[in-house]
């Protein structure tokens, strides 16, 4: 597929990728970016790094090459532009692995930005991707749920170099030309734990960190606002995490029913298939999340809802609703083959579900255990806390029960 790989001494596919070590990539669409790739090029040259200039433009197809040539009569420019990030994607890999570039840069419109999304999908957690964009914030939003990307909104559009662009790629420059890929040096000394946690499950995290943290293992919280909750997925199907406390489940209340932070269909998938420890608990399902109040779906008109925020609205679930979102979690624990175990707060699930809470609704909290049970297989264990979720015992239950699927404590501070 036809784009071009450049840098100061020419074309990378006729120098030495070694001459490159440690470059900044920058992608563009050099037929509608090429003003503004340059000016971001010289900034970051300035700084003294290497660039390796990337190009993904449509009309700019290899002299000679037919069937890139044919291919471009046939399809469509976004076709096209699809089929070249996805080549670009496995030569940007191959760079990585080479070692020829630790950081990349994309500026970018609409169509663009898409395809640098793509193009950065397999580089991994922490590798300096930063992009600079005009596109509509909810395309930008939608990326930033796929990847770590560092978004830079230009507000203005890209149409060359002015007083404005000017500034942003300015700052852009400098700042990508300060970010450096350090790839952790051979496996990690000590056990990693993945936490689920929201605002209102924040004690439980933090708890269970604490706890964790006197035997010598770390901890990693994510937050469960589906962005969080996908990436984390990801990251165990990745072989991070040496096991999983997954305190809040409310990304599967989204999934159902329509709300904003959802994790889409993998959540609750990957420590099963990966066959770590999981501690499952049913941590802020008693809501689903919206948006503002104007933004809730009518279908849901005349429910209880709490404005977290200005901008999170939460609806409470319903005993039916819980049901379902049980079930679907007993479906998915049930594949699991590694040490699994549920644990059920009777006195609640979130800091809004107990005694004088907003949302205390015993009998719907209650839904969620029965059609958990109902449906999960027998070789999962279910136990039942006479606590809030938020309470020191639940968190030193979960905690514990994790460090004996590790090892002893004394393992565990061994290794520290």
């Amino acid at each position: 597929m036809s784009h071009h790989c450049t840098d100061d001494q020419g074309s990378i596919r006729d120098g030495n990728p070694s001459e490159l070590a440690g470059a900044v990539a920058i992608v563009a669409t050099l037929d509608t970016k090429g003003a503004e790739a340059s000016y971001l090029a010289g900034t970051i040259k300035a700084c003294g790094r290497k660039i390796l200039l990337i190009d993904i433009g449509t009309s700019n197809l290899i002299a000679g090459d037919k069937q890139d040539a044919d291919s471009a009569r046939v399809s469509s420019p976004a076709e096209l532009l699809k089929e070249i990030a996805a080549s670009t994607r496995k030569k940007v890999a191959g760079l990585l692995q080479s070692g020829a570039i630790s950081a990349i840069v994309g500026v970018a419109g609409g169509k663009g930005s898409a395809a640098f999304g793509e193009i950065v999908s397999d580089l991994p957690y922490g590798f300096p991707k930063l992009l600079v964009s005009s596109a509509r914030p909810a395309l930008l939003a939608e990326l930033a749920i796929h990847n770590d990307i560092i978004l830079y909104p230009t507000l203005v559009d890209l149409f060359g170099i002015n007083a404005f662009t000017d500034r942003v790629l300015q700052n852009a420059g400098r700042a990508i030309a300060a970010m450096h890929y350090a790839p952790a040096q051979g496996a990690h000394k000590r056990k990693i734990v993945a936490i689920t946690a929201f605002g209102v499950t924040t004690p439980a995290a933090n708890q269970c960190m604490a706890r964790l943290a006197e035997a010598g293992v770390d901890a990693i919280v994510f937050p469960a606002n589906g962005a969080g909750g996908r990436k984390m997925e990801q990251l165990i199907a990745a072989g991070e995490f040496d096991a999983v406390i997954d305190l809040t489940t409310t990304e599967l209340a989204d999934e159902l029913f329509g709300g904003a932070a959802s994790a889409g269909p993998d959540r609750l998938k990957a420590a099963s298939q990966q066959l770590i420890p999981q501690v499952i608990a049913p941590g802020a399902v008693d809501m689903v999340n919206f948006g503002p109040r104007s933004s809730i779906p009518d279908q849901f008109r005349g429910r209880q809802f709490y404005s977290h925020t200005a901008y999170t609205t939460l609806m409470r679930t319903t005993p039916s609703e819980n049901a379902s979102i049980g079930r679907l979690t007993a479906e998915r624990l049930s594949r699991a083959e590694g040490p699994t175990i549920v644990l059920w707060p009777a006195n609640g699930v979130s800091d809004y579900d107990r005694e004088g809470g907003i949302f205390c609704n015993p009998e719907a909290d209650r839904a969620w255990l029965d059609a958990l049970k109902d449906n999960l297989a027998p070789k999962i264990a279910v136990r039942e806390l006479n606590c809030h979720i938020n309470d020191p015992e639940f968190a030193e239950v979960a905690a514990s029960w994790i460090l004996k699927q590790l090892g002893t404590e004394a393992d565990c501070n061994a290794n520290v």
